[in-house]
């Protein structure tokens, strides 16, 4: 999938972005599925609500199988939470999440230690 416009930038902002001494973010992921939140909904694609719905319903999954979270699991909590909004939404079917999902991991296997992962382009 390819981010929407101007979600580099921001992506960009937020890695930078600290909270008195400590960042913002603990992995620059979290800060682009942040970044993809927001801007999927600025562009409309779901409200506020139906997003802090979406991830309170994750977070309280997750109390109910009794996993302890001491907050640094948060970040993959709202993962789970905007895919499955996306596919709620129908932005993205599973499929395509999943192939992209294996696109990104074959790509970071095969990026050598310390260089940018990079997708190759599609083949249709």
């Amino acid at each position: 999938m390819t981010p929407p416009d101007g979600v580099s930038r921001f992506v960009a902002d937020l890695n930078v972005a600290v909270d008195g001494d400590e960042p913002v973010f603990a992995e620059p992921w979290q800060a682009q599925a942040f970044a993809l939140t927001v801007r999927l909904h600025a562009a409309g694609c779901f409200t506020w609500n139906e997003w802090a719905d979406t991830l309170a319903a994750v977070l309280r999954e997750v109390r109910e199988r009794g996993e302890a979270d001491d907050g640094s699991h948060y970040y993959d909590h709202w993962l789970v939470a905007l895919e499955r909004l996306v596919t709620a939404k129908r932005l993205l079917d599973t499929a395509t999440m999943d192939r992209r999902k294996a696109d990104w991991a074959e790509a970071y296997r095969a990026t050598p230690h310390g260089r940018p992962v990079v997708l190759p382009p599609r083949t249709a």
